[in-house]
């Protein structure tokens, strides 16, 4: 399928700009085809064949993209280890993803094993004949990020990667516009999405770590007509004590993933960029493909909930025993898509408890609410008990979020000798930091009380993983220590 892409894409597109490093080096549609055919060959010669898997432990670049296309055309299937995760941590996917050879930047390699063919850049060879295109051959093997656990590799195959494509394009060719590259390319918002970026001829620009500054000057530069990334991004964006002297007039639309954002961050990007802005809910296993909320939707919605599912989505709300609940009940998220992996590498146990009967369980925990909107109330192990009442975390957080003097905020538990469990508020102060009754105070009206934080942590910023997610772990830590 990527092949296809890559070659009509240079076809059509040409002398058109494809990629643009962060030294500014440009690469053309028609160049990344033909590197990409070079390398294919150089994976040949390396004793790369169908079916093997190559890992990439490399920056997000040119070279990356060349080698997740080269192994595309030769029937290999692609790993890519976030250049942010630990020697550790990198060791733990290389023996998940037991690649046959791995590509690895020169101060990318701690961690790796021994036993494991490593070059550090990939040769040149003689252009591999094109491959029957088979629907069910894997492509791209994603990490999650480990958050509730080790990390694990959803597997994608070329029909996914086609139906992401659809849900994106509708089939279409053309129409993209310079754009920037947010997440690292290992990244579901990459992996499963490179087949689009092709396909409209956009000119991606990328950065050799996401840092706000460098984001919100590449915007501007360039005039993008839309800023993508997850909630975080966003909100380290307009904290830029200058974000008022860039230019953001060409932005109109604000597409955020991720994680649910909070109403305090869409009411000020709106305001600040000027822009529309739509929420996406998906995962690593859903394809980075899930629910939206629309760009008109009200505030209630808009601010309040995940959408709707996109056209060939299903959605339901399951109880612990599989049975789809009624609107209003809080129980597991569950999606059904063409777009949503196939399994997870090497992990059958793994996989049928994500996968039953077609439908993937999500592990976050939700309702449906009246007008059809998907209202997120946290991770299922993230669900704490006060007092034999159940607390789930991101329905408290959206309450909290719209206090004038709260930046950011997340709510983590902690063991207590009565309740067994009590709310703690980690919050970024805007100004003066608001006190525990404050708080509380301003969320009694809208929340339980037995919901309500009994403690309270203020910090300059919230930790995040090298996903860019909320570290939950580290802040449960943090807690216990009050």
């Amino acid at each position: 399928m990527i092949p296809g892409v890559v070659r009509e894409a240079a076809r059509r597109f040409r002398d058109q700009v494809a990629l643009v490093d962060p030294d500014g080096v440009e690469t053309t549609y028609l160049d990344l085809y033909k590197a990409s055919k070079d390398a294919a060959g150089g994976l040949l010669e390396l004793g790369v064949g169908y079916g093997d898997v190559v890992a990439l432990s490399m920056r997000s670049s040119r070279e990356y993209a060349v080698a997740y296309l080269a192994a595309a055309r030769i029937g290999a299937i692609t790993a890519g280890i976030n250049p942010r995760l630990s020697a550790d941590e990198r060791a733990r996917i290389v023996e998940r993803a037991d690649p046959k050879l791995i590509v690895a930047a020169d101060d990318l390699t701690d961690g790796l094993p021994s036993d494991r063919e490593v070059v550090n850049e990939l040769p040149t060879g003689d252009a591999p004949p094109r491959l029957r295109v088979d629907p069910e051959h894997p492509v791209a093997i994603v990490f999650t990020s480990g958050t509730t656990g080790e990390p694990k590799g959803a597997v994608f195959r070329n029909r996914q990667l086609a139906a992401i494509t659809m849900f994106d394009t509708g089939g279409a060719w053309g129409g993209g516009g310079p754009m920037l590259v947010s997440t690292e390319m290992p990244h579901v918002g990459f992996m499963t999405k490179f087949p689009w970026y092709l396909r409209t001829g956009a000119r991606m620009y990328l950065l050799r770590r996401w840092r706000a500054a460098d984001a919100l000057r590449l915007i501007t530069e360039h005039k993008m007509p839309s800023v993508g990334g997850i909630g975080a991004q966003i909100a380290l964006m307009l904290r830029l004590p200058d974000f008022d002297s860039y230019d953001v007039s060409a932005v109109k639309a604000i597409i955020v993933g991720g994680a649910r954002s909070s109403p305090e961050l869409i009411e000020e990007a709106k305001r600040r960029f000027q822009a529309a802005y739509s929420v996406r809910y998906s995962s690593t296993e859903s394809g980075g493909v899930g629910t939206l909320t629309a760009f008109d939707a009200p505030d209630e919605e808009a601010m309040y909930t995940v959408g709707r599912p996109r056209d060939g989505i299903d959605l339901a709300i399951r109880d612990e025993n599989g049975n789809e609940l009624p609107l209003g009940e809080v129980g597991e998220v569950t999606l059904r898509s063409p777009a949503m992996m196939s399994e997870y590498w090497n992990e059958p146990d793994n996989t049928a408890a994500a996968i039953r009967d077609g439908w993937l369980y999500t592990q976050d925990l939700g309702f449906i609410d009246p007008d059809g909107c998907l209202r997120l109330a946290g991770r299922s192990k993230e669900m704490f008990i006060r007092g034999g009442y159940n607390v789930y975390p991101l329905e408290v957080e959206a309450v909290l979020a719209a206090h004038p003097r709260v930046a950011d905020v997340a709510v983590v538990p902690k063991e207590d000798a009565v309740m067994g469990e009590i709310g703690v508020a980690v919050i970024v102060p805007r100004g003066d930091a608001p006190t525990l009754e404050d708080l509380r105070e301003f969320a009694a009206g809208r929340l339980a009380a037995y919901k309500l934080p009994e403690a309270i942590k203020v910090m300059t910023e919230l930790p995040l993983t090298d996903f860019h997610k909320v570290d939950r772990r580290r802040l449960q830590q943090e807690a216990a220590e009050i």
